[in-house]
């Protein structure tokens, strides 16, 4: 049966409309936290929120915007509607992920508090949210994790940072984890959770502003040509649009074709690239239209970053100006996300009187690869 579409114009039961690019940070998470000394929430009425650096990476005294919708579930569902959203799959955001600790302790005690705050947060929404697994991507014990969430919290994926515990992504450590997501057609949000030279990036906000894009760009680059997207076939969505890799695919075929030492792969670096998932949270409609282009819609899923200030508050209206077709609009807006994550959303009636029929997704066989 096929997926009816968001815009109106075609058969069949509207798809829902589902972001799979969110955030969340529930309170009892954080008054864990604090009370461990890890976190600071006295600055909670402003906003704003402190965590240890071995938490969250970032300098000791870092501001990290804290809105209500983290942690306010009617704030949360009432954003939701705002936006036209019927459904958010949330992740729990890098602040979280420990990504530059060395402590195994530490990161998995973390990591499952954030998981069991996550899954309970989601469960009070009706419906409307969906969560994310987080995985300890450099410890031993994260395909356990992976495991206890998907099996026993009933997540619907995971979400991972681009480092961890001191090694990179393809490093022999995360093999079990990558065999794990591969053998479960697990939806994995990558996103970036550290920076280098961050020396370099202290002014002006550029951690996240530019070290983010580039940090995707390089722990991606490390599973080309780590052989790690050879070994496995992953259901694998690249935050922020992939970062900056899309721009440097061609550099990436370039050197693969004249440099020795990177002719490691069995085909270009640009062949995997376009097996894989991007969101659309680029924020400028010409990088956006360029890369449902290059990765085709069916390799595009709707992403804003809620609740975060670095948001695309009008997702809707981001993909209804690509001006692509009805079928591709109705697939980023929500029909790969229901197909991969294996969503059966029930969305608001249009006219008021509850929730209406959704449309099924498609099985997860015909996921784009």
């Amino acid at each position: 049966m096929p997926l009816g579409d968001v815009t109106g114009r075609g058969p069949g039961p509207r798809t829902p409309v589902i972001d799979v690019h969110t955030h969340a940070m529930p309170m009892p998470l954080l008054r864990h936290l604090e009370r461990r000394g890890l976190a600071d929430l006295s600055r909670a009425a402003e906003r704003v929120l402190n965590l240890d650096p071995a938490i969250c990476g970032l300098a000791p005294g870092s501001p990290i915007p804290l809105a209500p919708e983290q942690h306010d579930m009617e704030r949360r569902l009432a954003s939701l509607t705002t936006m036209g959203v019927d459904h958010q799959v949330v992740a729990a955001p890098p602040f979280l992920f420990a990504s530059e600790s060395d402590d195994d302790r530490l990161t998995l005690e973390v990591t499952r508090l954030a998981n069991d705050a996550l899954a309970e947060f989601v469960a009070g929404s009706g419906g409307r949210l969906s969560g994310l697994a987080t995985v300890p991507v450099g410890h031993p014990g994260a395909a356990d994790e992976l495991a206890r969430c998907l099996d026993e919290l009933g997540m619907a994926g995971a979400t991972m940072g681009t480092f961890g515990g001191g090694r990179e992504l393809d490093d022999p450590v995360n093999e079990e984890l990558w065999r794990a997501l591969a053998a479960r057609r697990c939806f994995t949000l990558l996103h970036p959770s550290r920076v280098s030279s961050r020396d370099r990036l202290a002014d002006y906000h550029l951690v996240q502003l530019l070290g983010y894009p580039m940090e995707t760009a390089l722990a991606t680059s490390r599973l080309v040509f780590g052989g790690v997207l050879d070994r496995h076939d992953l259901v694998l969505c690249l935050a922020h649009g992939g970062g900056c890799v899309p721009a440097v695919s061609g550099r990436l075929d370039l050197g693969w074709r004249r440099k020795p030492v990177a002719r490691v792969t069995s085909r270009t670096p640009s062949d995997y690239l376009r097996r894989l998932l991007y969101d659309t949270a680029v924020f400028d409609t010409g990088a956006l239209g360029r890369l449902v282009k290059d990765m085709t819609a069916g390799h595009v899923l709707l992403g804003t970053d809620t609740p975060f200030d670095l948001v695309d508050h009008d997702p809707l209206r981001t993909v209804r100006a690509l001006g692509v077709d009805a079928g591709q609009e109705t697939a980023i807006l929500g029909g790969n996300a229901a197909r991969l994550l294996g969503l059966r959303v029930a969305r608001p009636d249009p006219d008021g009187r509850g929730e209406g029929p959704s449309a099924p997704p498609i099985p997860l066989e015909g996921h784009p690869t």
